[in-house]
């Protein structure tokens, strides 16, 4: 016999009838084995094979009234599954949460190594207002040759060469 399929397995109801219906047809063929074949080797082995047939009918009945629904499993299947499913949703939480955090501080960095390196350039620019560099002619001989730099810093009040400190400062 064919069963049809349900969400949870078989129909329970179809399933519980075709054990109905298989031992009654047990109950007959004993009854009928019993007025056919009297006495003897033969019956006793047909009586013997009718007795533990039914008593698998039976222990199936009982097992059936005393396994667990298949909606409880399911039950517990999904409960357990939305518990890993939270504890996911923590741990993606968690991790979004440590990655914002590390992006912002990078952020931070970024704007305070930015603001600096601005800071830097808009002094570079303070200090050299003012300075003018002439060039030389290609002609001119070069200081490694002997003769004079081959450019000259004007400061505005006197000129002095480049490769020499101004007067009254230190050089290291």
């Amino acid at each position: 016999m064919r069963f049809s399929v349900v969400r949870s397995g078989s129909d329970r109801q179809q399933a519980d009838s075709f054990l109905d219906e298989l031992g009654v047809r047990l109950t007959r063929l004993a009854a009928r084995a019993e007025v056919i074949g009297g006495a003897g080797r033969d019956w006793d082995q047909i009586r013997q094979e009718t007795t533990l047939l039914l008593a698998m009918v039976d222990r199936r009945r009982a097992d059936a009234g005393r396994a667990v629904r298949p909606a409880e499993p399911a039950a517990e299947l999904l409960a357990r599954a939305r518990d890993e499913l939270d504890a996911a949703r923590e741990e993606a939480r968690q991790l979004r949460e440590r990655v914002y955090a590390e992006a912002v501080q990078a952020r931070r960095e970024f704007e305070a190594s930015l603001h600096e390196r601005r800071h830097r350039a808009a002094r570079a620019d303070q200090l050299l207002t003012g300075v003018a560099v002439e060039t030389v002619p290609v002609d001119t001989p070069t200081a490694a040759a002997g003769g004079v730099p081959a450019t000259r810093v004007a400061t505005g009040v006197d000129e002095v060469p480049a490769d020499q400190p101004e007067p009254g400062t230190w050089v290291a």
